[in-house]
């Protein structure tokens, strides 16, 4: 049965780390012609009006009660829409390496609301392990850091992402106490991404940016797969080992994210590992073992 559980959670785990490291790659046919806020708001529109027609289909309850609906709509903020619209303007002033470190320290992030918001004990072995992968990001990225020169808006995009992050870590941590209160992830993702997208579209309207929409088979398709697969499979996956595991194991699957996107990259990019690359992808590894073993 422990073999069983195990194997469902590697699964889970396995799930939005490979999903979610090619959608660095994705995302890069999102930007330019249409405003990020309108592809965020697309992107999540789609997945929530698919996510709830297959929950009509198979008879899955989404009625809740006015509380309910406004927990869900927290949850649909933080990690539907405001986290996405961050690290989508964010990437027009920083690379997408320091984007990727960044986001590692959704760890530690959620280690802190976790004891905060939800009374979570803090396990030294995810400290110990995100430490450990956190550093191996960083040299991961380190030719292409090598290379940044920041300029002055180097300080806005840095700032951007980390409430970007900031909102993504919360949005983990509404999700594991709605789940705490019996609220379903299939149904609470239906409708909170429908929620996210329609409040990043009425932010986009309010602030007068221009409708538009980019008609290309590299757009659409590349929508499709992050509505589809970077949202509805991926958050799915994710958000039920938040569940199983706490949101501060789960998160652990974001630090792995950039060695995915970095042997995406090798494959359709050409671009080529360094030696001090590798010796942190084999921190990243140690560090994922640390974080996920057993106690």
């Amino acid at each position: 049965m422990k073999q069983q559980l195990a194997s469902q959670e590697g699964v889970l785990f396995a799930i939005p780390a490979i999903i979610w490291g090619s959608t660095w790659y994705a995302i890069t046919f999102q930007l330019g012609t249409v405003d990020p806020l309108y592809s965020v708001s697309y992107r999540f529109v789609l997945a929530g009006v698919l996510l709830i027609a297959y929950c009509l289909m198979r008879k899955i309850p989404l009625r809740f009660t006015p509380q309910q609906h406004a927990r869900i709509l927290q949850q649909a903020l933080f990690l539907f829409g405001i986290n996405y619209w961050l690290t989508y303007v964010s990437e027009q002033y920083i690379t997408s390496a320091l984007v990727a470190i960044l986001f590692s320290l959704i760890i530690f992030m959620n280690v802190i609301f976790g004891r905060i918001f939800l009374n979570n004990p803090i396990r030294k072995q995810v400290v110990f392990g995100a430490i450990l992968g956190l550093t191996g990001t960083i040299l991961i990225f380190q030719p292409e850091l090598a290379k940044y020169e920041g300029g002055d808006q180097t300080l806005l995009g840095l700032g951007l992402c980390t409430l970007g992050v900031v909102s993504a870590s919360l949005g983990n941590i509404t999700s594991a106490y709605n789940q705490r209160h019996q609220l379903p992830v299939l149904s609470t993702n239906a409708l909170g991404m429908l929620y996210g997208g329609l409040s990043m579209f009425l932010i986009a309207l309010l602030t007068g940016r221009s409708l538009s929409f980019e008609f290309t088979i590299p757009y659409i398709t590349s929508l499709i797969y992050l509505a589809v697969f970077g949202s509805i499979i991926a958050f799915g996956a994710y958000l039920t080992l938040i569940g199983k595991i706490g949101p501060d194991k789960a998160a652990y699957a974001l630090v792995i994210v950039p060695l995915i996107a970095i042997f995406v990259s090798v494959v359709m990019e050409g671009y080529q590992l360094r030696l001090i690359s590798g010796f942190g992808i084999i921190l990243l590894i140690l560090g994922n073992v640390v974080a996920l073993r057993k106690v």
